[in-house]
């Protein structure tokens, strides 16, 4: 496909780009060499793109692309010539090293537009001197488009979304294509749910239109995905053009087989088939046919709880320590990404889940199986990203390798699940294994593909021993001929006397003889010698010579090989046909390995971390009996610390209740109760996903949503504070739970006044148990909310139990029954290393404002407090024994001044005291 001669809506980099206008205009054409005139106008065909300028083993970028690529991938920049009387920048990158520089370009948020050589030099010089050959693009490279094995995480999809909004009804779709997979899928979707929908796919890029990327109702959800989104010509997305586009696409003739779409669905579909036929040019990705996938029957997860709840990732980015790394137990690329699939969208169906859990009861009951399927599981290669390059055309042999070893490994795990009583989604694995297995390209792979193959196949010696006469007959010639050679230099360095004579062999010159300056005189001098001998190149230090039976020698060894190749590139090109006819068969069978290595995975995590499994209903059931942190309690592990605390969790609707309970959990700073909150809300998204629980029993009814705030951020780049930041997530709890969602609140209110920030947990409390009556952990330092338990039935009070000595809080970490009237935070400053000064004097305020009660401005104190005075506050006094203490704290007492509470803990302060006194006189 010649990109020079694209339209706009052929060029999707050029119209609505955000990058281009970043850039200065290239320069004119007009006098450069013929080199250069040919990359100005490639590049004014692909302005928002790097070009990679093949020019024999580089590609070279030049201009702004030149300034741009040294400066992100820290190469040297240098010049080329002259152009327009202003030196020429250049950079190059080796053909060979060309992926490993993509993926530090992709990283940073580059597009690639590939330009190869599409002819022999020497085939450009028949046209003339002067003649350039022939380049153009053969591919743009961005984030979701790459199939390189080096640039693609195996344990993660690459997703391409394109979202696309039906202008008669405003109905919004979302098209999802894996190339990398082949996978294809539509989503429904809504202006206020778009955001969370596309975090459940988690795309590489997102496409849209411009006139969509320009409402400004949507400006968020751009702006949080920053230079992933990419806005197109309207022209692309045109839903009429949807049925031409995506039978073209799959190579049909019509699309009315494949069943009925939206006008928003074809719309989408449209942006994604276009957008795939301008990056891959020529080429067609092996796609399945596109699957209707709706989120109603998946757990809503908000951006927000994502990230609080670290599911992929945590807060600082890192893999480690997210719930998805502690609980991988896959063996196969396959298996990683679709656990990591299901986390993200953990299904709400009963009978799906059961489905998953039945396989990992089952292979807990078959215990011996699970480190043999394992074992088994790990030979399995990554099939569906083999295929897509093969179908691309940019596939090698290690790729056909690849899937048939994935055929023997999927035909050897059939043979050990054959006669199994299997249960649950292991037999619908078992069955598409059965099904799918192509017996026949496994033969044919078998019989065609040597053991030790080349990365790429014009490299030849792909092809087995025996596969056909000729080319047998012809490596005989080929191998054998290199022996002659051998003889032949042994001959000639006997007859020269010239011990260091060699016959070597390069491109240019091809065969040659070559001697040192000094030995030179054995081959020029001698009527006999120069008859033999024919001169080819002298050197600083050394001279070449051929003959004519090395040159006659070399043209059969030339033609052998030459031959050989030919007969191995179709042989591949046979092969890779075959390949791609059984798409859908290989991809099935990936699939059910796939299946079959989660079931497995969730039965070693089970087995060694002692999870249980969970009992779902339809119901809005949330019992969880000796739950556990899934990620602290394995870190905890690792570092040999204290076993981890588990605690129970009941937010069971009571008898006759039409909500969920709501717990209103208080307890002391870094009691645990962020942890609490967290591994509930992660034992349910484990449930529905498919796997034991870390617990000792649990019953869950299925959460149809599940909202986290947790944590306290700032949105800088949105001009929100902390405050403001909790605000809007705290209302998008409120507006979207339902009674089947669960709410994990921490802390609301804390970011503004005391009195305000009380009010709005009062009200909020209040809200979730009326309105949303959804299944609530609430945990709060807002010791007043507690009395709400009086006036609102489904509410709990509970804490963490903490116990004092000698002026030090201990952490139980364990969740009762009752209320906390205080938060203990002097002693956790005190952990946390404050002066000891700064600590002291902390405890006198403290003291004095909890004496002057709550209806005292702070302004009557500040006269007592020699903190506001220009007088440092006196150094703490040495520590007095317990006697001391006892008397000045009898001294300091007022009981008139005190309130009930007050005065009980005033007496459980005397009663600590006392009991010193009595160990010391004991």
């Amino acid at each position: 496909m010649d990109l020079q001669g694209q339209t706009s809506e052929q060029a999707p980099f050029q119209a609505g780009s955000r990058h281009d206008e970043q850039r200065p205009a290239l320069p004119s054409a007009d006098g450069a060499t013929p080199a250069m005139a040919q990359f100005l106008e490639i590049k004014a065909a692909n302005p928002d793109s790097l070009l990679f300028y093949r020019m024999g083993d580089f590609y070279e970028l030049f201009f702004t692309d030149a300034e741009e690529a040294s400066r992100a991938l820290g190469i040297t920049l240098t010049k080329r010539g002259k152009h327009a009387g202003q030196d020429i920048p250049m950079c190059g990158v080796p053909v060979h090293a060309a992926d490993d520089y993509l993926q530090k370009l992709i990283a940073l948020g580059f597009r690639v537009a590939v330009c190869e050589q599409l002819e022999d030099p020497a085939e450009a010089k028949k046209r003339g001197s002067k003649a350039v050959v022939r380049r153009d693009v053969t591919r743009l490279v961005t984030p979701a488009t790459i199939t390189e094995e080096k640039l693609l995480d195996p344990s993660d999809t690459a997703w391409l979304a394109c979202v696309a909004r039906a202008k008669a009804d405003g109905e919004i779709a979302i098209a999802a294509v894996d190339i990398t997979s082949g996978a294809f899928r539509l989503f429904g979707s809504q202006s206020e749910r778009l955001m969370s929908d596309l975090l459940r796919i988690a795309p590489r890029e997102i496409i849209c239109a411009q006139t969509l990327f320009d409402d400004p109702e949507l400006r968020a959800v751009w702006d949080s995905f920053g230079l992933m989104v990419h806005p197109l010509p309207a022209t692309m997305f045109d839903s009429s053009q949807a049925p031409q586009r995506l039978a073209s696409l799959y190579g049909v003739a019509t699309m009315d087989s494949f069943g009925e779409y939206s006008r928003a669905e074809l719309s989408a579909a449209a942006g994604v088939a276009a957008y795939i036929e301008c990056t891959q040019i020529a080429e067609r990705p092996s796609l399945q046919i596109p699957q209707r996938d709706t989120e109603a029957g998946t757990l809503f997860i908000d951006g927000a709880t994502r990230n609080n709840l670290e599911l992929e990732r945590t807060l600082s980015g890192k893999r480690d320590g997210s719930l998805y790394k502690v609980i991988d137990r896959t063996a196969s690329a396959g298996g990683a990404r679709l656990l990591l699939e299901r986390l993200r969208a953990p299904s709400t169906d009963v009978a799906t889940v059961d489905e998953r859990l039945d396989a990992v009861s089952w292979l807990l009951a078959n215990s011996d199986l699970i480190d043999r399927l394992r074992a088994i599981l790990k030979s399995a290669p990554d099939m569906p990203r083999a295929l897509s390059r093969l179908a691309l055309n940019r596939g090698g042999p290690r790729d056909m390798q690849a899937i048939q070893k994935g055929i023997e490994t999927a035909s050897k795990l059939s043979n050990d699940l054959s006669g199994a009583a299997l249960e649950g989604e292991l037999i619908t694995a078992f069955e598409g294994l059965i099904e799918s297995l192509p017996s026949a390209l496994l033969g044919q792979l078998q019989e065609t593909l040597a053991q030790e193959l080349p990365l790429l196949a014009r490299d030849g010696g792909f092809v087995r021993q025996g596969f056909d006469d000729k080319l047998d007959e012809l490596r005989a010639l080929r191998d054998e001929s290199r022996k002659v050679i051998a003889g032949l230099q042994a001959n000639y360095a006997q007859y020269t006397g010239v011990k260091s004579l060699k016959i070597k062999h390069n491109n240019v010159l091809g065969y040659f003889i070559e001697v040192t300056a000094q030995n030179s005189a054995a081959l020029t001098e001698g009527d006999e010698a120069k008859a033999l001998f024919i001169h080819r190149q002298t050197l600083a230090n050394a001279m070449r010579f051929t003959t004519t039976e090395l040159a006659d020698l070399e043209s059969r060894i030339a033609n052998a090989a030459g031959q050989a190749l030919a007969i191995e590139l179709d042989a591949f090109e046979k092969t890779r046909s075959a390949i791609v006819e059984h798409a859908d068969q290989i991809r099935a069978v990936a699939n059910a390995l796939a299946i079959i290595d989660v079931s497995v995975g969730f039965a070693s995590l089970a087995q060694e971390q002692g999870y249980c499994r969970p009992t779902m209903s339809g119901d809005r059931q949330f019992e969880v009996t000796g739950g556990r942190h899934p990620v602290v309690e394995q870190v905890m592990r690792r570092r040999a610390a204290t076993p981890f605390v588990a605690n129970d969790c009941d937010l069971s609707p009571s008898d006759g209740a039409d909500g969920g309970k709501l717990w209103l959990l208080t307890g002391p700073n870094m009691g645990g109760k962020s942890t609490f909150l967290r591994q509930n809300a992660l034992i349910a998204i484990l449930a529905q996903t498919g796997s034991f629980v870390p617990a000792g029993a649990a019953r869950i009814g299925v959460v149809d949503k599940l909202f986290s705030r947790v944590g306290a951020s700032d949105d800088l780049a949105q001009g929100r504070s902390t405050f403001m930041v909790e605000m809007v997530e705290t209302s998008a709890i409120l507006n979207q739970a339902t009674d089947r969602s669960l709410v994990i609140l921490d802390e609301i209110g804390r970011g503004t006044a005391t009195y305000d920030g009380l009010a709005i947990a009062w009200a909020t409390v209040e809200y979730l148990h009326a309105e949303n009556k959804c299944r609530t952990l609430f945990a709060t330092h807002f010791h007043e909310l507690t009395t709400l338990s009086s006036k609102l039935e489904n509410m709990r009070n509970v804490t963490i139990q903490v116990k004092e000595h000698d002026g030090d809080v201990i952490f139980l970490h364990t969740v009762t029954e009752g209320s906390a009237d205080r938060s203990y935070g002097l002693q956790v400053a005190k952990l946390a290393g404050l002066p000891a000064a700064v600590v002291g004097r902390a405890r006198d305020v403290l003291s004095q404002l909890e004496n002057q009660g709550s209806g005292n401005k702070i302004d009557a104190l500040i006269d007592d407090l020699p903190l506001f005075s220009t007088t440092p506050p006196p150094a703490p006094a040495a520590r007095k024994d317990s006697h001391s203490e006892l008397v000045d704290a009898l001294e300091r007492l007022a009981p008139d001044d005190l309130s009930p509470r007050e005065a009980l803990e005033e007496l459980y302060r005397l009663k600590s005291l006392l009991a010193g006194e009595v160990h010391k006189t004991r």
